[in-house]
């Protein structure tokens, strides 16, 4: 019997490049609706994972399934309709307006030698509103900050209209403002839309507070996979990290944090 909301079903994936281990046996399932963080330190497989349910990296061994069909048995247009993917900030500027470069999202959706529709234009308006760009379309990419670049990277993936987002370390080099903006997009994709999130972070603490759910990666394998709050213990986090951690409890919810050390 199949399970409906089951979008991602992962077997036993094992990737090596160069003759080095990268993942070794990961079997994980991801679930319609899920707002998944992948953690752990570097060097453990994070990136390469989303990287094979990309279908970037192909010569791994195991199974990866969506909706029960075998990725490999997906062409790349349909892999792109169910799937987007916003890569880490890297101070890129692309020569585009913030609605042109939205609208690129929509490749997808069309044929060869056709143009951009009203479909497309309303899944982009859509986009931009939801992300809180909508007062930036006519601006140039380069004019804006990393921060507000990045939340135009999110609105283009959501224009892209696939159900699942992939996103790799989506705050990394950025100010807490706009750090706090992308979370706040994040939660309300994965709330309001039903969008399925899965996000490469090293940090903990928001993983643990956006998170539902949460997977440890070590040396290319699963060291833990289940509930984001659960993590915030020891008996975890230092056999994941080989180091001690000391934790407080938040002061608006009540949820174990880690404390940053003082050296």
């Amino acid at each position: 019997m199949i399970n409906h909301n089951l979008l991602i079903d992962i077997k036993n994936l094992s990737l090596s490049i160069a003759n080095k281990a990268i993942l070794n046996s990961v079997s994980i399932q991801i679930y319609a609706g899920d707002y998944l963080s992948i953690i752990g330190p570097n060097g453990a497989g994070k990136t390469s994972l989303l990287k094979c349910l990309m279908r970037i990296y192909q010569g791994y061994t195991g199974v990866i399934r969506f909706q029960d069909k075998l990725i490999d048995k997906i062409s790349q247009k349909k892999l792109a309709r169910l799937i987007s993917y916003v890569p880490q900030a890297d101070g890129r500027i692309f020569p585009f307006t913030v609605e042109e470069f939205v609208m690129m999202g929509r490749y997808p959706h069309l044929s060869p030698f056709s143009s951009f529709n009203s479909d497309d234009r309303n899944a982009v308006n859509r986009a931009l509103e939801m992300t809180g760009m909508k007062p930036f379309a006519t601006r140039f990419m380069n004019t804006l900050s990393g921060g507000e670049r990045q939340i135009v990277l999110i609105a283009a993936a959501l224009a892209q209209g696939a159900r699942i987002m992939l996103l790799d370390e989506p705050t990394t080099f950025l100010d807490p403002k706009h750090e706090a903006e992308i979370y706040f997009i994040l939660k309300k994709l994965n709330r309001e839309l039903g969008m399925t999130i899965i996000a490469v972070t090293h940090d903990i603490n928001n993983a643990v507070l956006q998170s539902d759910k949460i997977v440890i990666l070590k040396q290319g394998e699963v060291m833990y996979y289940g509930k984001a709050q659960d993590i915030m213990k020891n008996e975890i986090l230092e056999q994941a990290y080989d180091k001690p951690f000391t934790f407080v409890a938040h002061p608006d919810t009540g949820q174990n944090i880690v404390v940053p050390e003082v050296i």
